[in-house]
């Protein structure tokens, strides 16, 4: 079984990978309709029609990069180089720790680097600048940010040593949890504690998109919530409607609903967060 399932995804098929990110954005946005966690009122397709432009600036980059993704793969197998290669692991073990591994490197910690280093910071407030946070705020990603993101996750592959097969379940894992925990879905919140002990679930993450520090720098979990727990950057709050969407430094429309300036803030000048005490903020220039 885990076999077929490698299988499959070390020639996964175009198809395949479209159809989870366009499938996953309609199953989500027909779900936001009828079990809303919140009852926006905004234009939901002038609002996807700029989260979804971004979608396209990560896909051109992605197909520049994939050269590189896939030879680096090919190379750590091929001379079973990294973390994977140590030990004659079965392959289900290999799977496990693959997807795990490379959720570490190339979502939580580049993510939380992003957080603590003012410069990148710049390019990842994008996503956070949304108000509305819904099922397309998840592919929304300055293009240089996902640069940043496709280079730790390259990092990975090469210190683990991950084949390709595992790389594209990952992949596919990681824009399935990006559809589901951005959701503007009301998922029952016993069931959704529950999972948030192993999974990265919708109202976890939700906290993560509060506008204002301290929340804003927890919950950095992209498919599993142990990384959180593990390095103390977990938190839950007793209410999530009490959440505020946005970054409180880019509040004003004029500067959050509209690509030009989006595209221009990582080169503005750096403003601190205005929700904290000053010896919390971003330190690294």
């Amino acid at each position: 079984m885990i076999e077929s399932i490698v299988g499959f995804f070390e020639d996964v098929p175009t198809t395949f990978r479209t159809g989870i990110l366009i499938g996953g954005i309609f199953l989500f946005w027909v779900m936001e309709g009828v079990i809303p966690l919140f009852q926006f009122r905004y234009n939901k397709y002038r609002h996807a029609g700029i989260n979804l432009l971004f979608t396209f600036f990560t896909a051109v980059i992605g197909f520049g990069f994939a050269g590189v993704l896939y030879y680096t793969s090919h190379w750590v197998t091929l001379n079973e180089f990294g973390l994977l290669h140590l030990a004659d692991l079965p392959l289900w073990l290999k799977v496990i720790l693959g997807v795990m591994l490379l959720d570490f490197i190339g979502a939580w910690l580049i993510h939380w680097i992003e957080h603590k280093i003012k410069w990148m910071w710049k390019f990842h407030l994008i996503h956070h600048s949304d108000t509305t946070v819904d099922v397309t705020t998840g592919l929304r990603h300055h293009p240089g940010e996902t640069v940043f993101r496709i280079s730790f996750t390259i990092l990975g592959v090469f210190l683990v040593g991950i084949p390709i097969g595992i790389v594209m379940l990952y992949q596919s894992l990681s824009v399935l949890f990006a559809h589901l925990t951005h959701a503007n879905i009301n998922m029952p919140r016993k069931i959704d504690r529950a999972l948030s002990y192993i999974f990265v679930t919708p109202h976890m993450h939700k906290v993560h998109h509060h506008y204002s520090q301290p929340l804003t720098d927890t919950n950095y979990g992209n498919i599993f919530a142990i990384w959180d727990r593990v390095f103390g950057t977990y938190a839950e709050v007793d209410d999530t409607k009490e959440i505020k969407y946005g970054i409180d430094t880019h509040m004003d429309p004029e500067e959050n609903d509209r690509v030009g300036n989006l595209l221009k803030i990582p080169f503005q000048e750096y403003r601190p967060p205005r929700g904290k005490d000053e010896d919390h903020n971003r330190e690294v220039e």
